[in-house]
């Protein structure tokens, strides 16, 4: 029995050192950010909002119309609520909402139709269902083209919303003044807490807390590629029409799973100009709130499609152009795999070492020790640790309240085992992917709700 307590010593601190040289590294990359994040909010506490923002609100500004655009397949349990919300809450713009729907989905098709209003646009696909989400847009984007040539008047911008959308209803107003200034003018996503789903639903109002109270602050500062969160977002018209010319005449590659990252990114790369906006209201934030999925599969799912579009198959199709800083980014983009195969290595590490001690406490083998390198880095690491458990509960807090603060720690598990099982799925999907050629929408079931809880 010595000899197997020995390889399971042995192999625990093999693959400890590899998980821990992989978490120094990817929290080296985290430091720097929060340390930027830190550096730009105590410059706009001393000098107030930045300027670019602060004048295209307050100067005067030619109003136009705002075409917002939802794709939907198989959404008829939210796409009938999402509309009447969302028309009974937009407030102080011009708009027009194109519903994207296929001949195959005929409740959908109902429900949107159930909701009687010259403002909402119904189109049907020339094809069934699914698609790609990126498909369903270029199908609306043609509807809008058509209503401005009968209409002879250009939309002004393209606000992109999901099915399950919760507006505010400042949301338009703001885009119709940024736009002047910006080609992509994105809002924060905050996720609704789902009573039901505390801890699998729950971990995405963490991880949207840290990504849209200081990533996306951080690359805007940064002046890199801002990807587009696919909702609360718009882009100007004219910038959507040089994004069809240069791809044939339609602005969203069909063929990419993650197209509103993408267009972002490019829009960048092309000279465009971006500006993700944190505004208070009316009392509130300006963001799009919605419900994340429940369940472990649809968390999977979700996840893995983000992996397969951004990770893996972002780094064909995107490359690695820019400066330092948008490469920079670009890696931390696409380091959500790797960061995943580093917690399972961790897990598995775990797991060697517990058997290992249990041998030494029930059968009187003394574990292998632990070499000096490790241990420091293993001290690092729980440094490290610490600091990323201290910041996450004071994103979630300062956007949820210190109870959701509190659930965030142990929620991290939760979100480990999920990224780890989404890595494996993205990989399988990616590999399917290049060697069909072909994409489909995996999208995941949506709820909208019936009562939003009190800000």
């Amino acid at each position: 029995m010595d000899w197997l307590f020995a390889c399971l010593g042995a192999g625990a601190r093999e693959i400890g050192l590899f998980a821990a040289l992989g978490f120094i590294l990817l929290g080296a990359g985290d430091l720097m950010v929060d340390a930027l994040w830190i550096v730009h909010a105590v410059r706009r506490r001393i000098r107030g909002r930045g300027p670019d923002v602060g004048d295209a609100l307050h100067r005067p500004y030619s109003p136009g119309l705002l075409a917002v655009f939802i794709p939907a397949w198989d959404e008829s349990a939210v796409i009938g609520d999402m509309l009447r919300n969302a028309l009974a809450t937009f407030r102080g713009a011009e708009y027009r909402i194109y519903v994207g729907c296929y001949p195959n989905d005929s409740e959908t098709q109902k429900e949107a139709g159930a909701v009687p209003d010259p403002r909402v646009r119904i189109v049907i696909g020339p094809v069934d269902g699914p698609t790609t989400k990126a498909d369903c847009l270029n199908r609306l984007w043609e509807a809008m083209l058509a209503d401005e040539t009968a209409e002879r008047r250009r939309v002004k911008a393209v606000v992109l919303h999901d099915a399950e959308d919760v507006v505010h209803p400042a949301e338009l107003v703001v885009f119709d003044r940024l736009i002047e200034r910006f080609d992509l003018v994105q809002l924060p996503v905050v996720p609704l807490i789902d009573p039901h789903s505390r801890w699998i639903a729950g971990h995405y109002a963490d991880e949207f807390a840290e990504a849209h109270g200081k990533e996306l602050v951080v690359r805007a500062a940064l002046g890199v590629g801002l990807p587009s969160a696919g909702v609360g977002c718009a882009f100007a018209r004219e910038a959507l029409g040089r994004s069809a010319l240069r791809s044939g005449g339609l602005p969203f590659d069909a063929d990419s799973l993650t197209e509103d990252y993408e267009l972002g990114l490019r829009l960048r790369a092309t000279g465009g100009r971006s500006v993700f906006v944190r505004l208070v209201r009316g009392g509130t934030l300006v963001a799009t709130q919605e419900y994340f999925p429940g369940t472990t599969g649809a968390a999977v799912a979700q996840k893995a499609r983000w992996m397969t579009g951004i990770a893996l198959s972002g780094w064909d199709r995107l490359g690695w152009t820019g400066g330092l800083a948008e490469r920079w980014m670009r890696l931390r983009d696409r380091q959500s795999v790797l960061a995943a195969i580093f917690v399972l290595a961790a897990y598995v590490t775990l797991l060697l070492w517990s058997l290992a001690v249990l041998g030494h406490i029930f059968l009187g083998i003394a574990p292998g020790p632990v070499p000096a390198f490790l241990a420091l880095l293993l001290e690092i690491n729980f440094g490290l640790f610490l600091w990323r458990i201290a910041m996450r509960f004071t994103f979630v807090t300062r956007a949820y309240g210190w109870r959701e603060g509190l659930r965030s720690v142990p929620r991290v598990i939760t979100g480990n085992v999920i990224a780890m099982m989404a890595a494996r799925a993205a990989v399988v999907r990616y590999l399917r992917i290049r060697r069909t050629g072909t994409a489909v929408w995996g999208k995941t079931a949506h709820a909208f709700p019936a009562i939003l809880p009190a800000e």
